[in-house]
């Protein structure tokens, strides 16, 4: 199974399939607004602009599983991620990553790729106990043939996964 057997609704409403990415090096992360690490928004931004004609796509998931950081509409979230960090990055629909209603992507990507390692300051302090998504800015690097190669932790900066990205591409 890949990336690829997935579809999921646009920040707009639309269905899209994954598939449509096809070839493309993705960067797939749940993000939110009012999150401390909101400010990475504008690191990925950064890559998206470095990378993207060579091959890279960012995915932004908006998520309110985390201390309810992402409480806006989805029109709300869009405007917020273009007036304040200037995204151009693909977006989609307020998506749930954890629990029994995750969306099948994100179920997917967290078996693919398990949590390494405890990141306490990036969960609010709580050992994480499981593989789930531990907090906003989680980040899976997607080769071109939709495999997970790796996962970042939310306290990651966009930055530090240039050289991971590079090799693909």
């Amino acid at each position: 199974m890949t990336i690829y057997d997935f579809s999921l609704q646009t920040i707009k409403g639309e269905e899209q399939t994954l598939a449509d990415y096809k070839g493309k090096v993705l960067v797939i992360v749940n993000t939110a607004s009012k999150c401390g690490l909101t400010p990475q928004y504008e690191g990925l931004q950064k890559l998206y602009e470095q990378y993207h004609e060579q091959g890279l796509e960012i995915l932004g998931f908006p998520s309110n599983q985390f201390a309810g950081q992402e409480p806006g509409s989805n029109a709300e979230v869009e405007s917020f991620c273009q007036l304040n960090y200037g995204v151009t990055f693909p977006l989609f629909s307020k998506t749930d990553v954890n629990g029994p209603d995750a969306h099948p992507l994100f179920k997917h990507l967290i078996e693919a790729a398990p949590f390494q390692g405890a990141d306490t300051a990036a969960t609010g302090g709580e050992e994480p106990d499981n593989n789930d998504i531990k907090w906003n800015f989680t980040k899976f690097l997607i080769d071109r043939d939709g495999h997970v190669v790796k996962r970042f932790e939310p306290k990651v900066e966009p930055a530090a996964m240039a050289a991971d990205i590079e090799k693909q591409l």
